[in-house]
């Protein structure tokens, strides 16, 4: 069957698709054989009627396909290929102390990333708050990177995945992002692209999760880590809470300021590191770095709290274009805000609920993010000092520190935040910080 209306109108109709079926359609998004429009009305018939596992794991080797795929065997690295990917959330700065981290413990960590989504931040803008880091080297510095430090975080490049670009850009404008089996292809099919040996996925739930509810969590942690598997990429995920920051920071250059801080010793904050631990844990089991992801807890914590893991950063970032001082001087090196005040709680009692996708929008609506593809970034934006689930506050009791650019700016932040708190007396609902652990055999 070679004509896509006919494809199209067996997936509308419930029908399993072949293969080469689905083969057919993303290799003619590429090529042109297929229309933007052909390519819509498949997204809503795999919106309306999903994917069986077989299907998934056809459409991810087939985007994975529509483009170059890294291999470093070349290269005879001595540790295996690994990887970590985020659904995204609020002060989620993981990356940056995880992917320096595992590298300290024998692995190598090609981590392709991307920008904010919605009220979630970017890595990719994160590390671009870092003047002259480079998030798109070229092929041969990427590897020399990789092969001699032992991680580099960049973003993706154009002949990478380059069905799952198109196919994204098509979802945004049809209503089709939220599928289980489109979300599944489009993050795996980078990580396959990448040459990957082991990933580890963390799955946000909560109140500034892309996924609110543990279900929905849960269901697209299940199908990552199923279809991955089934295209042959060992795959484990991590459920985590996002009902509040992660880290009590929020923007670009003060996370990155906030990861340097947890790197080199001046900071802890245990939520974040926590799961970084755990992250780490997970992916040096997978690699085999570890005999179990308790033991390979053991060692990221070591590789943090010996600072190796941030003599892997600073080298990383000087080897792709940063100052070769940041883990030194990091308040000198980053971009920061002209006006940073506080935001009182107003009132006193306990800290029962935040609106975290509210804190992340307030930063978004500073400049931090985007509303539009094209927008630029304001790195020097964003909040620090943000206060967490269960704190007794009183009415003079810092909420956040907000770094912004006006007067304006600081008081739409102001009442974003305030409003975005709930405080009473009740107590806070207890999250797991680490709610599930999802294998192939769950």
């Amino acid at each position: 069957m070679d004509l896509p209306q006919e494809i199209i109108r067996k997936k509308r109709d419930g029908r399993a698709l072949e293969e080469a079926e689905i083969g057919f359609l993303i290799a003619g998004l590429v090529d042109g054989r297929v229309t933007g429009m052909q390519a819509a009305a498949f997204a809503m018939a795999v919106f309306l009627n999903g994917m069986s596992r077989a299907e998934a794991v056809a459409l991810t080797r087939a985007m994975t396909r529509s483009g170059s795929v890294m291999n470093w065997n070349d290269l005879a690295l001595p540790g295996p290929v690994l990887d970590k990917h985020s659904t995204g959330g609020v002060g989620d700065l993981v990356s940056l102390i995880l992917a320096p981290a595992v590298a300290a413990c024998g692995g190598f960590v090609p981590m392709i990333s991307g920008r904010g989504l919605g009220h979630t931040g970017g890595t990719l803008d994160k590390l671009e708050a870092i003047p002259g880091y480079s998030t798109r080297p070229d092929p041969a510095n990427l590897r020399k990177v990789v092969r001699e430090i032992g991680a580099a975080i960049i973003g993706q490049t154009e002949d990478l995945a380059p069905a799952d670009k198109r196919l994204y850009a098509i979802r945004d404008v049809t209503a089709t992002v939220e599928s289980i089996p489109l979300i599944t292809a489009s993050i795996l099919s980078k990580k396959l692209a990448a040459g990957l040996e082991g990933l580890v996925m963390d799955v946000k739930t909560g109140s500034g999760a892309f996924m609110a509810s543990r279900e929905a969590s849960r269901a697209l942690a299940e199908s990552i880590v199923a279809v991955a598997n089934g295209a042959g990429l060992r795959t484990t995920a991590l459920i985590t809470d996002m009902n509040q920051p992660l880290a009590p920071a929020a923007g670009n250059a003060v996370e990155v300021m906030n990861a340097v801080q947890n790197l080199v010793g001046t900071r802890k904050d245990r939520r974040l590191l926590d799961v970084t631990i755990a992250l780490g844990g997970e992916m040096l089991a997978i690699g085999g770095l570890a005999a179990s992801p308790g033991e390979g807890r053991g060692k990221i914590a070591a590789a943090i709290e010996s600072g190796r893991a941030a003599e892997v950063f600073g080298k990383m970032v000087a080897a792709l274009g940063g100052p070769s001082d940041l883990m030194e001087k990091p308040a000198t090196r980053l971009p920061s805000a002209p006006l940073i005040r506080p935001v009182l709680a107003g009132k006193a009692g306990l800290i029962g609920a935040i609106d975290t996708r509210a804190i992340g929008l307030s930063v978004v609506a500073m400049g931090g993010g985007r509303t539009r593809a094209e927008d630029s970034i304001d790195h020097a934006v964003g909040l620090t000092d943000l206060a967490g689930l269960g704190a007794r506050v009183e009415s003079d009791t810092p909420l956040a520190l907000v770094h912004a650019r006006s007067d304006a700016e600081f008081e739409a932040a102001r009442r974003t935040i305030r409003a975005a708190y709930s405080i009473g007396e009740a107590a806070a609902p207890d999250f797991p910080l680490i709610a599930e652990r999802i294998t192939d055999s769950a």
